[in-house]
């Protein structure tokens, strides 16, 4: 039995659920993909697949060993390519993790840009903005906002975004706009920020030359998730501060307008991390190299 056709075969079906997919995909019989699992399970001792009539599943071992040699398998071919050149189109999977709101609005819209020029590759996106343990959980790279706490991660620094204090035209008609981040305290309302994990309040933030101030309050409704922030101070809730790519359509159509523009604090990192001390695929290593250029545009 040659194992790693053998594994090369198992993974094709429990991703297709079909034998008859499987050979299409990797170009041999049905029945040899079929003998060469029936070998691996006779192998192994154990059955990896739940054969009927009419569908092919994974039973729990073969859940465990597919999780596994799908592992191996992609390391195997990230060494096999890199001693192939830089000349082969990338291919291949990616596993991506980053948080909600830079995947709606920086990185999806333009991701298939991406795709027309490696449409071998393929992305699997996470969302969320919990610690990940890369090696153990085997993602590729993790897109993090502000400074990277994780001591044991390779990173880049991808660029960095501005901040914008704005409201709406109704709000300011009625309370006024302010000319200092003083005046926040007194007779205005602030769309509060508080961290998702902990739920510590995040002051906004203002920043003149040598000048800093941080106002944290009062406000009606604090929300910790950027996108339902700017959603909230559309519907007039009060002063928001957030970062401007996120509303910037919104800035350009009036809905929201931009105040305290002399006291904008410093710009907000964006880095990707990935595990140390291994050597990049071609497919990461473009993917991030992309990643660059496209936050190099935000404002």
């Amino acid at each position: 039995m040659n194992q790693l056709l053998a594994i090369k075969c198992f993974a094709r079906v429990v991703e297709t659920s079909s034998f008859t997919r499987a050979a299409e995909s990797i170009g041999l019989p049905k029945a040899t993909v079929s003998k060469l699992v029936a070998d691996l399970e006779a192998y192994l001792g154990v059955r990896l697949l739940q054969r009927s009539t009419r569908q092919v599943s994974v039973t729990a071992d073969g859940a465990a060993y597919y999780e596994g040699t799908a592992k191996l398998m992609r390391e195997l071919a990230d060494f096999d390519q890199g001693f192939s050149g830089a000349h082969v189109v990338p291919r291949g999977k990616i596993r991506v993790d980053v948080g909600g709101t830079p995947a709606r609005a920086i990185i999806v819209p333009a991701l298939p840009e991406f795709f027309e020029r490696y449409p071998e590759v393929q992305i699997d996106l996470g969302i969320g903005d919990r610690s990940i343990d890369l090696i153990d959980e085997s993602i590729d790279c993790v897109i993090r906002g502000g400074t990277l706490t994780q001591l044991s991660v390779a990173s880049r620094l991808l660029g960095s975004a501005s901040w914008t204090t704005c409201a709406t035209p109704g709000y300011l008609k009625k309370y006024g706009t302010p000319k200092h981040p003083d005046d926040l305290k007194r007779g205005h309302q602030i769309i509060g920020h508080h961290l998702a994990n902990t739920g510590r309040s995040m002051p906004a933030k203002f920043q003149k030359r040598s000048e800093r101030f941080e106002v944290d309050g009062p406000y009606l409704m604090s929300v910790n998730d950027a996108s339902t922030r700017a959603i909230a101070g559309l519907a007039g809730l009060g002063i928001l501060q957030t970062l401007t790519y996120v509303i910037q359509e919104n800035l350009d159509r009036g809905e929201l307008i931009p105040i305290l523009e002399d006291w904008r604090p410093e710009r907000y990192p964006f880095h990707i991390a990935y595990p140390p001390n291994l050597k990049l695929s071609n497919r990461v290593r473009v993917f991030i190299d992309w990643l660059v250029v496209l936050f190099a545009t935000l404002e």
